[in-house]
């Protein structure tokens, strides 16, 4: 019994210090949570102050106290610009107009634009005469090329373009520095909204296959023209319509080849030297000359036809001698025939003896 006594003292010591420990968490965690609570109640104050705030500064811009929207806003008194300056950054706003425009914006230092070029070629299966005389012909441009609109040729050195670039339309003027029939034509422009610079040359891979080399010198002008120089969506133009060039050529122009007729004339120095028809009078003498001019032939040709010549020359003589032989024979007159011998052995006769 004392034993047993003695346990059941025992325990009763053990449960106080076990109740004190709970006590003890349970006030920390109460204690814990308290704090969120006063954390949570102070950032809800703040945003609820700041939202008063707000709503006192939109109604005194409502009441006409305030000077502006985006000054209620961004609590400045700056401009609209000032304003879009602070809440976007100087830097990113700076940055973007620089690849728009191509320069700084502010005086001349910057405002140069940035040049595109632009490098492409495309292979014809057909021959090189063929692709140069349609090139020429500028003014067919537009019913082959989606965003040309118009050309215009008021003289052989001089072009006018009309072109569409996105929404907008623009024009430019083009002065043909050189041009060499079959080779190469190279061009200058200036406009007031952008402008093309280049050369296109013309190659001979084959006897029925051509190569065209376009090389353009891009300046761009104008919002329309800097947002597609960003994007390098004049390269893609330049690619798509060299296409068009060719699927006009091999749909068209080679099923009637007679009806092309190209500019064949010169141009040095923005002058022209040689006119369209000096060139193809040019053409005809020069291809009369080759068809007159027989192939040189081989020594023992030569020979062969020397004496072919010789013998024509002798046998116009032999038929005059054999002509006055005729004559003298007729002439003379004819004499009987002598009676040849026989050359026939006589037949014997036979004697009385023998018979």
């Amino acid at each position: 019994m004392a034993k047993a006594s003695k346990g059941q003292t025992d325990q009763k010591e053990q449960r106080p210090e076990h109740n004190g420990q709970e006590n003890s968490m349970d006030r920390l965690t109460h204690e814990f949570q308290n704090l969120l609570g006063a954390v949570g109640e102070r950032a809800l104050s703040t945003v609820g102050d700041k939202v008063k705030g707000m709503t006192g500064k939109l109604t005194d811009y409502a009441g006409g106290g305030g000077s502006g929207l985006l000054s209620t806003l961004t609590g400045s008194g700056g401009s609209l610009a000032g304003g879009l300056v602070k809440g976007l950054g100087k830097k990113a706003i700076g940055g973007l107009v620089k690849k728009i425009t191509g320069g700084g914006g502010k005086g001349g230092k910057g405002g140069k634009l940035k040049i595109t070029n632009i490098v492409e070629s495309i292979d014809i299966g057909v021959p090189i005469r063929m692709v140069y005389d349609q090139w020429t012909q500028f003014g067919d441009f537009p019913k082959f090329m989606k965003k040309v609109e118009n050309v215009d040729q008021p003289s052989d050195e001089k072009l006018e373009w009309k072109a569409q670039i996105f929404l907008s339309h623009r024009t430019w003027e083009s002065t043909i520095i050189e041009q060499v029939p079959d080779k190469r034509i190279i061009w200058r422009s200036k406009g007031a909204k952008g402008y093309v610079d280049g050369i296109v040359t013309f190659h001979e891979i084959t006897p029925d296959l051509t190569r065209v080399l376009v090389t353009l010198e891009y300046h761009p002008k104008g919002l329309f023209e800097g947002t597609g120089n960003l994007w390098r969506a004049q390269g893609r133009r330049v690619r798509l319509e060299l296409k068009h060039f060719r699927r006009h050529i091999m749909n068209h122009v080679l099923l009637k080849p007679d009806e092309l007729q190209g500019w064949r004339g010169e141009i040095r120095d923005s002058k022209v030297v040689k006119d369209q028809e000096t060139a193809l009078r040019e053409e005809e003498e020069a291809k009369g000359s080759e068809d007159e001019q027989a192939e040189p032939e081989s020594p023992e040709e030569e020979e062969k036809g020397e004496q072919g010549e010789e013998e024509q020359a002798e046998e116009p003589e032999e038929e005059e001698e054999e002509e006055e032989e005729e004559e003298a024979e007729e002439e003379e007159p004819e004499k009987p025939a002598a009676k040849k011998p026989s050359k026939r052995p006589a037949r014997r006769r036979k004697t009385p003896a023998q018979v």
